[in-house]
């Protein structure tokens, strides 16, 4: 299938009070992409903002088909627990594909996942806080160092290390 590929980086622990700001943002950008021509997503299935995105794109899916959301799990023990979840099982069963990244989990893991999206991405969607530690800031250097078209949803406090 022709057409670009988008995917998503954020936090895990998006506070509370920011999740409906969040999601509406998540909303707009998959809406932009769409309209830009964008037809496949990639989430990497971490709680938070990874399944904030991965339910927009299946939700906009069932209204035009053309949509892909493709999974990139880090290690297979993750994709096993996502499947016990009967909400990630039902997300992962609507995907379009299931990437595992390497049977064991190793420290690196998400990294090569976060990598991995960037570099099959056109466009990285950042929901980030301005933290100077952690995988989503290493997500937004690999999008910069790879020249992706990036865009970012700031949230919360931006802390400043």
């Amino acid at each position: 299938m022709e057409g670009k590929t988008c995917c998503v980086t954020g936090h895990r622990d998006i506070p509370q009070k920011e999740i409906n700001k969040v999601k509406a943002a998540l909303r707009r950008e998959v809406d932009l992409a769409v309209k830009e021509g964008f037809t496949r997503f990639m989430s990497g299935f971490a709680e938070g903002v990874d399944q904030y995105f991965a339910e927009i794109v299946l939700e906009k899916k069932k209204k035009n088909p053309a949509l892909e959301l493709i999974a990139v799990i880090p290690y297979q023990k993750r994709l096993d627990n996502l499947m016990e979840k009967r909400r990630t099982y039902e997300m992962l069963e609507a995907c379009a594909d299931v990437v595992v990244m390497q049977e064991k989990y190793h420290p690196s893991v998400y990294s090569h996942r976060n990598r991995y999206m960037a570099e099959h991405s056109d466009r990285v969607i950042a929901v980030y806080d301005g933290r100077e530690k952690g995988g989503t800031v290493r997500t937004i250097r690999f999008a910069h160092q790879m020249k992706k078209e990036f865009r970012e949803i700031p949230v919360g406090e931006i802390f400043l290390s």
